[in-house]
């Protein structure tokens, strides 16, 4: 399969857990401020004088000091993160905000506290509902969140300056929808792994330092040739998935991944957030009706119905279901969707993992197998 280039510029963003525009922003008097769930509102953390930046584990070889202080039975993904902490990689980073969306996050958390004490460090309770009820609890945990950042880092976070955030973060958000469309054309010219590239670099990165290039690189987009001689349209659906290698290697095999509907992914996260009303009021019912996440009871159709839409709306030819080990929300999960899938009569492949990326081979025989038996 013929891929596109990916700029070295978005390449070198994602190969440290803290990269140059963080320094460059922090070094204009702007502070950094980690975090690790999609439930946590970027454009809060985005008012004038702080910056968000979702924190990854690129790199990682292994979680010996993590693993004397967390259990073997949660998640890699918590375990990396406290491994580079341990090991000072965080160290630039001014505060830390978490959710209480699984006991994998908040035990990282409680020992991210105890081992490494961030100077801010802030976690966010989560309903496990959504409706009127919930929404006011959440807007009201912003609230909380917003006072805190506030006293902390000297900065204003009242209405008028979140509602600003918002509407510079929609234009971001604008522009990677537009990239995203292309991957809907027969012949797209963005790969899976070049859009994970994408979203890992702005993810982890001053959002309006990477904006010029953002544009400059849509434009090139328009004009190249699309990706010829893939042999299925792939769409990747599952628990946090942000190594751009994950992806890269189903494309070598011949599986073009189309969309993501992760926590990192394309879908929803690209979503516009509406500028009326009340902003924390929605930021809260963004995050709920937007965030696809199984912890949250009830809402199962829906992730299913969405499911089944962005196959059709992306013409996946198949889906790769990916868990992270010991994920118990998505574990769970996964079994269900699995069979609303096949019911449909859509090819479905699950996939267990680790957060780093290993056993190349093995991945790559079990999308080729599962190609096979579409008969790709």
């Amino acid at each position: 399969m013929k891929q596109p280039f990916i700029p070295d510029f978005f390449c070198q963003l994602i190969d440290q857990p803290v990269n140059t525009l963080v320094d460059q922003a922090q070094a204009q008097g702007r502070k950094a401020i980690a975090y690790t769930c999609s439930y946590v509102p970027q454009p809060l953390l985005s008012v004038d004088g702080l910056f968000p930046i979702r924190v990854r584990a690129p790199n990682v070889v292994g979680t010996p000091m993590a693993d004397t202080y967390m259990s073997s039975v949660l998640c890699s993904y918590t375990r990396s993160i406290l491994e580079l902490a341990l090991e000072w990689a965080f160290d630039s980073i001014d505060g830390w905000v978490f959710t209480a969306s699984c006991d994998h996050l908040r035990r990282l958390y409680d020992n991210l506290e105890y081992l490494n004490k961030p100077a801010f460090n802030h976690i966010v309770d989560l309903p496990h509902r959504s409706g009127e009820a919930a929404e006011k609890w959440l807007a009201s945990e912003f609230r909380i969140l917003a006072d805190a950042l506030s006293q902390a880092f000297g900065v204003d976070t009242g209405d008028q300056a979140l509602a600003k955030a918002i509407k510079v973060h929609n234009q971001y958000l604008t522009l990677m929808r537009e990239i995203s469309a292309m991957r809907m054309e027969d012949n797209p010219p963005v790969t899976g792994a070049m859009f994970q590239t994408l979203l890992a670099a702005t993810s982890s990165s001053p959002k309006d330092l990477l904006m010029d290039q953002l544009g400059e690189l849509r434009d090139t987009l328009g004009k190249s040739e699309g990706v010829t001689g893939y042999r299925a349209r792939l769409l990747l659906a599952g628990s946090h998935c942000d190594d751009p290698a994950y992806i890269e290697v189903m494309e070598k095999t011949g599986g073009l991944v189309v969309a993501e509907r992760t926590c990192t992914g394309s879908i929803p996260a690209l979503s516009p957030i509406p500028e009326n009303g009340d902003p924390f009021e929605t930021l809260a019912r963004q995050g709920l009706e937007n965030i696809s996440c199984p912890r949250m009871m009830e809402s199962f159709q829906q992730r299913e119905e969405e499911l089944l839409e962005a196959v059709k709306e992306y013409r996946a030819e198949g889906v790769v279901l990916q868990t992270m080990k010991f994920c118990d929300t998505w574990g769970v999960e996964s079994g269900l969707l699995t069979k609303s899938l096949r019911k449909a009569g859509i090819p479905v492949l699950n996939l267990e993992r680790e957060y780093t990326m290993s056993s190349e081979g093995q991945l790559q025989t079990r999308i080729q197998a599962f190609l096979e038996s579409m008969g790709k």
